[in-house]
């Protein structure tokens, strides 16, 4: 069959890899994919969200099956562009339709959903711009610190977390009245502060049944220590020892059973990842927020650990028999660590000429952010490579991923030292 891969990340380099590994895959497409793609598949330069060309070309080239990587096309539609079009009905789409992915794309869509089918979250409350002032006053009846998320899509940064009451009454006010994420903070979520330790755990779902996927923690804040401005992500660690057999089981039972049926009962068609981003709070599961999709960069340590097919595991999404595949995930530790543009959450440079590549031994370099120019990789944007080390334990892991880095090269070139120290000092 032929499948055509919506994206141009490192998540999208690892679901071309995967795809490619499967003995069902025919001709392989990326749009627009990025230098590693290019090696291993065909780009094809369309944006993901350009549904018209997309359509014209899974017919002219006959794809099977689209499988979206970022969350844009999901929120705008795609799966339903699809569904409703009588000549590409035929092509399965891996994503949700528009009212699920608002699971992702509204924050306070998601929050009511939670709270309707009794899913451990955190207490909230929305505000617009016409509520600002009650907003200001919601904040003064919590305790610090404080949790603001603009209610759509912000590319990973619409999350601000304030120390003190006078930083969030500014940030607030930032964010509803300036504009401060555009047209994503036109409303804004006010959480109560969870204390705990991150991770995120991942689900592929047909609508019936579903596959939880390895659990993982990744790394957001562009300083070692966690410290700085939110990114993409700058690492990422599956397995995680603090989400053990115990927790798991209590994150099936009161998270992920629920959500399914959630959904199910509110009629909404689901046929995708689930991402759910959570905290442990003392044992005992909280959902910070959902996501539509794999993440960037915890799919680099999730989909290594994975031996058996994906993209069978996605043909049985239609049929909903995803329960009758196989889901074989090793048991090894998966490590990455994410290289950047200096200056990146911010401003960086493009163009720089990437060295070292096939330097790197023992662990698996993921391209994300780069293009080829004369014959040479060069950088493409923010997060341009993901290095992911396997080991028997995340010291040897970490060890791999590390080596690997150190072996690629660019002018301005920066990645966070400190990746997995935390989960380390736990063991």
């Amino acid at each position: 069959m032929n499948i055509l891969v919506l994206g141009s990340g490192g998540r999208e380099y690892v679901f071309t890899e995967k795809i490619k590994e499967s003995e069902n895959c025919g001709n392989l497409f990326v749009a627009p994919g990025n230098a590693g793609t290019a090696q291993i598949a065909k780009n094809i330069d369309i944006n993901p969200t350009d549904f018209d060309n997309i359509a014209d070309f899974c017919l002219k080239e006959n794809i099977s099956m689209v499988v979206v990587g970022p969350e844009a096309p999901l929120v705008a539609g795609i799966t339903d562009y699809f569904s409703e079009k009588e000549e590409l009905r035929n092509i399965q789409v891996i994503g949700p339709g528009k009212e699920g992915a608002n699971l992702e794309g509204s924050k306070e869509f998601a929050k009511s959903f939670m709270q309707r089918h009794n899913i451990p979250t955190a207490a909230y409350a929305s505000f617009e711009q016409a509520t600002l002032s009650e907003g200001l006053n919601y904040l003064k009846s919590l305790n610090p610190p404080y949790v603001l998320k603009a209610d759509g899509l912000a590319g990973g940064k619409g999350v601000v977390i304030c120390e003190n009451l006078k930083t969030a009454e500014k940030t607030l006010t930032e964010m509803l009245q300036d504009k401060k994420f555009g047209e994503a903070s036109s409303k804004v979520v006010i959480e109560e502060f969870l204390n705990g330790i991150e991770l995120s755990v991942f689900v592929l779902t047909d609508g019936e049944n579903y596959k939880v996927l390895p659990a993982a923690k990744d790394y957001k804040r562009i300083g070692e220590g966690d410290t700085g401005l939110n990114t993409g992500g700058m690492g990422a660690i599956s397995p995680v020892k603090f989400a053990d057999a115990d927790f798991m089981q209590k994150v099936e039972s009161k998270i992920i059973n629920p959500t399914i049926k959630g959904l199910k009962k509110d009629k909404i068609n689901y046929q995708g990842f689930i991402f759910i981003g959570l905290m442990n709070v003392a044992g005992e599961p909280y959902v910070i927020e959902y996501n539509v999709r794999m993440g960037d960069p915890e799919t680099q340590v999730v989909l290594a650990r994975l031996e058996s097919d994906l993209l069978k595991s996605f043909e049985s999404l239609r049929s909903k028999s995803l329960h009758k595949e196989e889901f074989k995930i090793s048991d090894n530790t998966a490590a990455t660590v994410v290289l950047v543009a200096g200056g990146y959450p911010e401003s960086y440079q493009k163009g720089k000429v990437i060295k070292g590549l096939n330097e790197v031994e023992n662990a698996k370099v993921f391209h994300a952010g780069t293009s080829s120019k004369d014959g040479e990789v060069v950088t493409a944007g923010g997060r341009v490579l993901a290095i992911t080390g396997m080991g028997e334990d995340l010291k040897s892991a970490l060890k791999k991923a590390y080596d690997g880095a150190n072996k690629v090269c660019w002018d301005d070139i920066y990645y966070r030292k400190d990746i997995g120290q935390d989960l380390l000092a736990l063991e």
